[in-house]
């Protein structure tokens, strides 16, 4: 009977030994990290779970760094880039993870020099990856605050609230959830951040329009890009509008400066947002190079091309034929 009992003990004490000595699996490094370890290094998370601007954009312990090579080896880089751009390689961190009868919600922030972001990456039960995407992406409107909230259901929400400067508030939601099918997020449902439809309101349609590029350029009646003279050279005036479905606008006026013949580029002191305009002789195309947030909805981006309406022709005044008195 002792010896059945000591040898119980003993397998325990192997077991017990064991798992002390078992090695922590490092995210930070180069070697190849097995996707269960991945997974299982994350810290479980208690639904509903929320995450704030203001926490996406403080800086994290380097300590708790996954490293880019690990990442990219379990996740398809273009999840960044859809975020970061391409050839960028933040630096990414865990918040920690949600299991669901699907699988698994792991939740990361990324840092790049200009750039913070909070992202989600589902794996299904086999700890396959099935899809990603950024849930929140701070801006740098101080009148704005964004926030992210999972509930128990599973529904992910992308908030966002802001102070109007009449002292009013306004929200807005976009709500998803994941289609495992399909390996993407559907959005279920949408309120928008400015519910109001507003006539359209050009402010520098009475600017000079002398330059060869000067012009208002339009998809549909609610989409302008209108581009006017500027009292600077090698700059431009502009004013954008855009309406897309699901309820998701944008506008910005500004100033843009050519960086070639046919190229300009908005940038501005204090935001983050980047636009780039080339044109042709009866086309613009815009194209959003740096988050715009601040600017539009969550869910789209300020893109497309648009033609140059065509001016109409301004009538000659006939003036009378002085009659010469001898």
């Amino acid at each position: 009977m002792y010896g059945k009992l000591w040898a119980v003990v003993c397998v325990f004490l192997i077991i017990l030994v064991a798992c002390k000595h078992r090695k922590k699996v490092s995210l930070s490094g180069q070697e190849p990290v097995d996707v269960a370890d991945f997974i299982e290094a994350f810290e479980p998370l208690n639904l509903p779970y929320q995450i704030t601007d203001t926490a996406v954009a403080k800086k994290k312990n380097d300590t708790l760094l996954i490293s880019y090579h690990v990442f990219t080896q379990l996740v398809p880089d273009s999840i960044l880039n859809k975020t970061f751009g391409k050839n960028v390689k933040p630096k990414i961190y865990p918040m920690g993870k949600v299991a669901s009868e699907q699988g698994h919600y792991l939740f990361v922030k990324g840092l790049s020099p200009d750039r913070r972001a909070a992202l989600v990456l589902c794996f299904d039960k086999k700890n396959k990856f099935i899809t990603g995407m950024s849930v929140l992406q701070p801006d740098a409107n101080p009148a704005t605050q964004q926030f992210f909230v999972m509930d128990k259901r599973y529904t992910l929400s992308k908030n966002i609230v802001r102070k109007n400067p009449d002292g009013t508030i306004s929200d807005g939601k976009n709500v998803y959830v994941l289609n495992e099918p399909a390996k993407s997020f559907l959005l279920i449902m949408t309120d928008a951040l400015d519910e109001q439809t507003i006539e359209l309101i050009n402010p520098i349609d009475s600017f000079s329009r002398r330059n060869k590029f000067s012009g208002d350029y339009l998809r549909v009646k609610v989409n302008l890009v209108s581009i006017r003279d500027n009292k600077k050279p090698g700059r431009l005036t502009f004013f954008v509008h855009f309406e897309k479905k699901n309820n998701c606008n944008g506008e910005l006026k500004g100033e843009a400066s050519f960086t070639a013949g046919n190229t300009a580029v908005y940038r501005s002191s204090g935001d983050p947002c980047v636009l780039q305009f080339n044109f042709t002789a009866s086309l613009v195309t815009m194209k959003e190079m740096e988050g715009c947030g601040s600017h539009r909805g969550l869910d789209c981006v300020f893109e497309g091309t648009y033609i140059k309406k065509k001016e109409p022709k301004k009538k000659e005044s006939k003036t009378p034929k002085k009659i010469s008195r001898k």
